[in-house]
């Protein structure tokens, strides 16, 4: 059963745009901290940010202040804007609980290149 599915990764420029979504089950949802994780090739996954059930937000440092992360607990979805990208920020992103429980959706790719 496909607990996650992710979408919305593009190729960008530095310096550009873009906004993930993650549509996630009810059951899941509605119950847990979500997060969006990201993976680089040769890099183990890392987390980027995550949101409580009530809202708040916490990041990780390297994108502070350039993403935002988001819920909307009526439609069950998960998101992530993330402004002012950097080639460092090129990964597979994908979302999940926080901590980790459920299997890993098929991710979205981000390259960041000019």
């Amino acid at each position: 059963q496909v607990q996650f599915v992710e979408s919305g990764g593009d190729l960008v420029q530095p310096g550009g745009s873009l906004r993930l979504s993650c549509a996630a089950s009810r059951t899941i949802f509605s119950h847990y901290t979500m997060g969006w994780y990201r993976q680089a090739p040769g890099n183990q996954r890392e987390l980027v940010a995550h949101i409580s059930t009530g809202g708040v937000t916490n990041y990780a440092d390297s994108v502070k202040g350039r993403f935002t992360i988001s819920r909307d607990n009526a439609k069950n979805t998960l998101y992530l804007q993330m402004n002012s990208l950097k080639p460092e920020d090129t990964a597979v992103y994908y979302c999940n609980t926080r901590p980790v429980i459920y299997y890993w959706g098929q991710g979205t790719q981000v390259t960041v290149s000019s």
